[in-house]
């Protein structure tokens, strides 16, 4: 495994000290990374900086994950379970987009293309599961990419609140998304 580098070790304390304490001033800010405010004044400059750093950290972050999930050569549950772990090793910054965005920051008309890379890749590993047999095609690509989207947001949510232990969140998620919530048996429509 490779040591993190200082930046990145700053970058993900101050992605945890602004979730934690979003209306937190940049003195309150660095006591929480655990650097001066001289430091954090260098590292950044300004709140808007920042803000501009950990929006890029997390745009390298979501393609490091994307990349490391192996989308385009895994076997589709394979890489389901990598693309799982991937984003709960960066439970801090799921934590962070979902503190900074509202629930339509995905939308692309509205000019929020910054994070369509991530959604292509993720519809477009879907749709090889789905032509390879592995997931439904009666529901979309698109859909299984908001709905693991959802889940695993919401996990970490649920973890963040206290809600859910993040021991097993790798388990559930996997269990949840291929098989649903019904105990045994298929879903019959009355």
């Amino acid at each position: 495994m490779n040591p993190i580098s200082h930046d990145e070790h700053l970058l993900k304390t101050l992605t945890v000290a602004v979730v934690s304490r979003p209306r937190a001033t940049m003195k309150e800010l660095a006591q929480l990374a655990g650097v001066s405010k001289a430091t954090l004044h260098r590292y950044c400059g300004t709140r808007e900086n920042l803000g501009q750093r950990l929006e890029e950290y997390a745009e390298g972050t979501l393609n490091l994950i994307i990349r490391s999930a192996g989308l385009q050569h895994l076997e589709p549950l394979d890489a389901l379970r990598r693309l799982i772990r991937e984003h709960l090793a960066h439970r801090e910054l799921l934590a962070f987009l979902m503190a900074q965005y509202r629930p339509d920051f995905l939308d692309f008309e509205r000019g929020d293309i910054r994070w369509q890379f991530y959604l292509e890749a993720l519809d477009g590993f879907f749709l090889r599961g789905q032509q390879k047999g592995l997931f439904r095609i009666d529901i979309t690509a698109a859909i299984f990419t908001e709905l693991f989207i959802t889940l695993v947001y919401g996990l970490v949510d649920a973890e963040q609140r206290g809600r859910a232990a993040n021991a097993d969140s790798a388990r559930t998620l996997e269990q949840m998304f291929l098989h649903g919530a019904l105990s045994g048996g298929e879903f019959r429509e009355r």
